[in-house]
């Protein structure tokens, strides 16, 4: 049997792996549009932070480790069409044209940045200092421009879990920074109430934040670039000597559509929970496809995370297997300099439009017994059903240090298992003084939901 994947990264590899880890014996061909297998997307901004160095730390596995795993790596080959009905994949490499044939395809090619309609994103590039960060090229082409440049001032065109992360990133090399957000609040994947202290952490830190502004276009000038932007229905501009745009992602799925898959939310590919396409002997895995939520159905979150999942699933069952995605809750984390901040399942509007009777409570909970010296305070909200008692969702921000990105890990694993609200404090939890509270700070914020929905009548 030979096997070919589509993708060097999380998607397919993972795929590959677990096929070869199956069956020593089947033929795997890895398919890779550039020179860079199995790199941490990311990772990249904790490379120009300096956190993370050289750039080849950034490898999960090397080149050669892939190739010890017995798979065949077609580096710098980009594939350009799937014939389904005689399962042959066109290729382009430095050679030209070819064909590959496959028993079975894995399609993990990911996604694509996204512009967001903002004029002139499309047309300049890394030349005229105008950056996306998506790829190891997009990575070498900032650094060639941080290098030889040496920029003073950048425009982050938003404040997402990358933009942010790369604030952080310019910010330690002493470039000053202007973040520009559409969104009432950076962080749009948190409630205001929340997302107000990661703000005020980018503030602390010297980022220059605009929220509610929305860039209509980039300009490159002799002065240098410049952001055109609406603000309060106003014309707004701002200047830097680099523009970088993480403004989303978009499914890199042309050639599976052009094949006659069908496409679902965002336009991404529709699959099963087995990862199949409808199309005969092609799975699909990762960035490109939807996801299966196990609290609203499908969806459409990239996330690393689910697309490893996705791609060892696909690659066992390419082989034969019944495996199941069992389906996401939209766990996130990250970190803005000294703060963490994360989620898990639904906030209170998703969880509304998905049909349920939300209400969500907020608490302040120490990360540790106060008593024992540099206990810190973690903002915690919590989303429930008011109907079931069901646990919906869980929203965290808190100093580094204080376990946010575990604690999060514990609500995710609550509404995986199905567990109510009231449930949360039957967990048999770890504690010692300078670590945790008898009642953990995840179970200190669920008994405050339970409190406002069932308020302790005291005797008169």
């Amino acid at each position: 049997m030979h096997i070919v994947a589509i993708g060097g990264s999380d998607a397919g590899i993972s795929a590959a792996l677990r096929a070869r880890e199956l069956d020593p014996t089947v033929d795997v061909t890895v398919v890779v549009a550039d020179a860079y297998p199995n790199y941490s997307i990311c990772g990249i901004p904790y490379y120009f932070s300096g956190d993370v160095q050289p750039w080849q730390s950034l490898a999960h596995r090397t080149h050669a480790d892939l190739e010890a795993t017995g798979m065949r790596l077609r580096l710098d080959t980009l594939a350009t069409r799937i014939d389904v009905a005689n399962r042959r994949l066109s290729v382009r490499d430095a050679h030209g044209d070819s064909e590959i044939g496959y028993d079975e395809l894995i399609v993990g090619t990911g996604a694509l940045p996204a512009f967001a309609g903002i004029h002139g994103l499309d047309a300049l590039g890394p030349e005229c200092g105008v950056h996306v960060i998506h790829s190891t090229g997009d990575t070498f082409a900032l650094d060639q421009q941080l290098k030889d440049r040496d920029p003073r001032t950048a425009i982050i065109i938003g404040a997402e879990y990358v933009g942010l992360e790369m604030a952080e990133g310019f910010a330690s090399r002493g470039i000053r920074v202007t973040q520009l957000q559409r969104g009432p609040e950076v962080l749009s994947t948190l409630d205001p109430e929340l997302a107000v202290v990661v703000h005020t952490e980018l503030l602390d830190h010297g980022v220059d934040v605009h929220t509610g502004t929305t860039v209509k276009a980039v300009e490159k000038t002799a002065t240098g670039l410049v952001v055109h932007a609406q603000y309060a229905g106003e014309p707004v501009s701002h200047t830097a000597d680099l523009v970088l745009a993480v403004v989303g992602a978009r499914p890199n799925a042309s050639r599976l559509e052009d094949a006659g898959a069908s496409v679902g939310a965002f336009r991404a590919v529709a699959v099963d929970q087995q990862m199949r396409t409808g199309l005969p002997h092609v799975f699909a895995a990762g960035d490109g496809v939807i996801t299966h939520h196990r609290l609203l159905g499908v969806t459409y979150p990239p996330l690393g995370t689910t697309a490893h999942k996705q791609g060892r699933i696909a690659g066992e069952n390419a082989l034969g297997g019944q495996a199941r995605f069992a389906g996401s809750v939209g766990t996130q984390v990250v970190k803005v300099f000294d703060v963490v901040a994360a989620r898990t399942g639904l906030r209170e509007h998703e969880a509304a439009a998905a049909g349920y009777s939300p209400a969500t409570t907020q608490a302040i909970a120490d990360d540790h017994k106060r008593y024992y010296p540099g206990a810190q305070p973690i903002n915690i909200r919590i989303t429930g059903d008011t109907h079931t008692g069901l646990l919906l969702g869980a929203q965290l921000v808190g100093r580094l240090g204080t376990e946010t990105a575990k604690r999060v890990d514990t609500y995710a694993t609550a509404l995986f298992a199905g567990l109510t609200v009231e449930q949360i404090s039957d967990l048999d939890l770890s504690y010692t003084p300078p670590l945790g509270s008898a009642w953990d700070a995840v179970q200190t914020a669920t008994q405050e939901w339970s409190r406002a929905r069932h308020p302790v009548e005291v005797p008169a």
